[in-house]
């Protein structure tokens, strides 16, 4: 994909602001660990630049009508779709992404809330009567997005086209590890005609990016996709300017398989769908809980789906690539040797690469049984391709293990018994919870606890861009009753 040596601001490529102070750094392709471009590191001075820019753009873009933004969002879709092979490419490149799922669910998420964007903008209420008051929602303001590496498309689709459609003005600082889908992004929204200033992009790392755009005095909101860590950073970066922050943060989600007949499926089904992506999911379903009397049965299900899990070059036709980088390799590599030094019982997979792929990030897909709750692997965010099995005594019990995390960000309830699924689902204490692997663009996603706050997708991924204004005696009381 190149280099990412510009940033986007005030509709203009610019090479970074302090060329003495301005660094790069190497972009790695993870199946081959070489090199494959680079990408400038920005300072202070360029998120100034581009805070000001989208400081100056607020003014006229939040005062556009409905029918003016719909239209903006429409070339963006028109655009999108042309250049979707691009990004496809780039994701496969950048962070391993198998070609089936980069140019499938990975391009696909971002099409979708776009489709999904466009769809509420047409009858969002902005203006609600209520009595002799008005009650207004309007444009918060700037916004600082700062986006993941593991679903790029994805994440900043969420924020960018609902800060689009709600009039607001925006700066994205997407990941260095895998920022070519953000320049192209910008390059879409470019060609698609949006106005200058109203989007604007700023590449490089937290302390050099990430902290100044957070704590901008002209910055009025923070939308964070990433690990707990540095969203408690990017927090207490914002506080002093009591800006609002919204954070989509880790998950430990659980996977309550319900004592039926489908067990060996639902089994099954949840190791494919750990694997995809290689585990680099937020919301992975990474603890499977299945009832204690039937874990050989679970066992040997995970074990034979496992078996069926590809990995190899993302380019070609495989299930599973690598991990995004050595840095994710290596953290997963010592989760999986921790689980083993715990006791767990290695169902398949272990430390080490695939057989025959000595070079590349990759990692074997992992089936741990015999787990315990107290466990690291039970606990820890592990962001790679392995899955611990859990056992439960009764429904109570599933419950129980499920909602004993500090996490809260999603879950599934898997069994062919719906109205039992349904109760369990409304117990688990999480933001997302599907029932036999439901999916829905309009569904609220966000986390209890650690997990994060604010909701995304649909349309209540509008709702954190907007402010409240009530106008009392917007109408005579005579007239209002």
């Amino acid at each position: 994909m190149g280099d990412n040596l510009e940033f986007y601001i005030g509709g203009e490529w610019t090479a970074p602001a302090d060329p003495e102070r301005s660094r790069t750094l190497d972009v790695v392709n993870p199946a081959t660990e070489e090199v494959c471009g680079k990408v400038a590191v920005g300072s202070a001075a360029d998120v100034d630049l581009a805070v000001a820019a989208a400081r100056g753009a607020f003014a006229s873009w939040s005062r556009t009508s409905v029918a003016d933004r719909i239209e903006v969002l429409r070339n963006v879709q028109e655009v999108y779709q042309k250049r979707s092979g691009d990004l496809g490419a780039a994701l496969t490149e950048e962070m391993g992404a198998p070609a089936s799922l980069a140019n499938g669910f990975q391009v696909g998420l971002g099409a979708g809330h776009l489709a999904k964007a466009i769809e509420i903008l047409q009858d969002f209420p902005f203006e609600e009567r209520r009595g002799a008051t008005l009650v207004v929602k309007e444009p918060i303001g700037v916004c600082a997005l700062i986006t993941p590496w593991n679903w790029p498309l994805n994440q900043i689709a969420v924020k960018v086209f609902p800060a689009l459609a709600t009039g607001c003005t925006m700066v994205l600082k997407p990941s260095e590890i895998a920022p070519s889908a953000g320049r192209i992004f910008a390059e879409i929204l470019d060609a698609a005609g949006v106005p200058a200033g109203v989007f604007n992009l700023v590449h490089g790392d937290g302390p050099g990016v990430g902290a100044p755009l957070s704590s901008h005095p002209d910055v009025d909101m923070v939308s964070f996709t990433g690990s707990v860590r540095a969203g408690v950073e990017v927090a207490k970066n914002a506080a002093p300017g009591v800006k609002r922050v919204t954070q989509e943060l880790g998950g430990k989600s659980p996977n309550i398989v319900l004592d039926d007949a489908d067990l060996a499926a639902n089994v099954a089904s949840g190791v494919t769908a750990m694997m995809g992506n290689s585990g680099q999911t937020c919301s992975a379903l990474s603890r499977m809980l299945v009832p204690r009397a039937r874990m050989d049965e679970a066992v040997a299900a995970a074990r034979e789906a496992v078996a069926g899990v590809t990995v190899g070059d993302p380019a070609g036709d495989v299930v599973m690539g690598p991990v995004a980088s050595r840095a994710q390799f290596d953290k997963v590599q010592a989760l999986i040797q921790k689980g083993i030094d715990e006791g767990a019982v290695l169902v398949a997979g272990g430390t080490g690469r695939p057989d025959g792929l000595p070079t590349g990030f990759y990692v074997k897909p992992t089936v741990f049984a015999g787990v315990t709750n107290d466990m690291a692997i039970a606990r820890e965010e592990i962001f790679g391709p392995v899955l611990v099995i859990i056992g439960y005594d009764d429904v109570d019990h599933a419950v129980e293990i499920a909602n004993d995390t500090e996490y809260g960000l999603a879950g599934n309830v898997a069994g062919a018994d719906l109205d039992a699924a349904r109760a369990v689902a409304r117990r688990i204490r999480a933001g997302w919870v599907s029932i036999n692997d439901g999916f829905d663009f309009g569904c609220p996603f966000g986390g209890y606890k650690k997990s994060g706050n604010g909701r995304e997708w649909g349309e209540f991924g509008f709702h954190d861009y907007l402010e409240t204004k009530g106008v009392l005696g917007y109408e005579p009381e005579e007239a209002a009753s």
